[in-house]
């Protein structure tokens, strides 16, 4: 099966305290239903494979009741915020591969991964990777944002860059992966030998106080829109920034609400 690409060479990934307001966020509220969805026993071992700030980890420590959690990530800078940020006992992080896994096989009892898949050069090697982690009987999760079609907060962005710059069609994670849809995702976790393989939407409401909250998360540097945004000339930027804001809908008051929609993905190990 052909995978995804990996990260533009746009693309930075080493400060977790800015790409907690760009994506950290939503991801957390995309984590909550993630996890209840999977359904995980107490007193389990869980795996979470591309670990970034924590925000999928803390939220197993807040709602599953895990023996411990083990975060694996490959950015050096994201595993020390997560560090600071999660004093869990049960909680350790280290750096590691998501295509080879620190970890013995079939070790853990919950494995999965929050916004990450799409960002590996070879997703077949890491959900592959992620089963041989997982005990007999026990499960295997991610989610990914759906970009083509209903997370609003960035094709709001794309649409806008794209209106101004051809070239930034490119870069738009709706268009460079494919994978973050239901059949590819089944597919890929089928492939690596899983059963009873399900994938689901997980919609969350992204509210924004004000146009500025919207804004200077894309100025982060984290990210592929960001990474876009570092790259343009001021007058560039300021032009991006004045169609992204005729594009909005914002409220009397200057709040702007939309929605983002993520593709949640289980399957078995027998």
């Amino acid at each position: 099966m052909m995978t995804d690409s990996s990260a533009s060479p746009r693309e930075t990934w080493a400060n977790g305290a800015r790409y907690e307001p760009y994506v950290g966020r939503w991801s957390r509220l995309v984590a909550r239903e993630f996890v209840s969805w999977l359904n995980v026993p107490a007193n389990r071992h869980w795996l979470d494979v591309g670990c970034g700030t924590g925000a999928l980890s803390q939220t197993i420590l807040g709602l599953a009741a895990p023996r411990s959690v083990n975060g694996i990530d490959r950015s050096a800078g994201y595993v020390a915020f997560a560090r600071e940020q999660i004093s869990d006992d049960r909680a350790q992080f280290g750096v590691g591969d998501a295509q080879a896994l620190p970890v013995e096989t079939a070790k853990c009892d919950a494995v999965v991964s929050g916004l990450v898949l799409n960002f590996v050069p070879e997703a077949g090697r890491m959900i592959a990777e992620m089963a041989r982690a997982t005990k007999p009987r026990s499960v295997a999760g991610a989610y990914v944002w759906d970009y083509a079609g209903k997370m609003q907060l960035m094709r709001h962005f794309w649409d806008a860059a794209a209106a101004l710059d051809p070239a930034a069609q490119d870069l738009d994670e709706g268009r460079r992966f494919t994978l973050c849809q239901p059949g590819p995702l089944q597919e890929l976790f089928e492939e690596a030998g899983l059963e009873r393989v399900e994938v689901r939407s997980v919609e969350i409401a992204t509210e924004f106080q004000d146009f500025e909250d919207y804004w200077l998360p894309f100025l982060g540097g984290q990210g592929s829109a960001p990474g876009y945004v570092r790259t343009l000339s001021e007058q560039a930027r300021q032009a991006l920034r004045k169609r992204i804001r005729a594009g909005l809908p914002i409220a009397s008051d200057g709040s702007i609400r939309l929605f983002a929609r993520a593709w949640a993905v289980r399957g078995y190990r027998q």
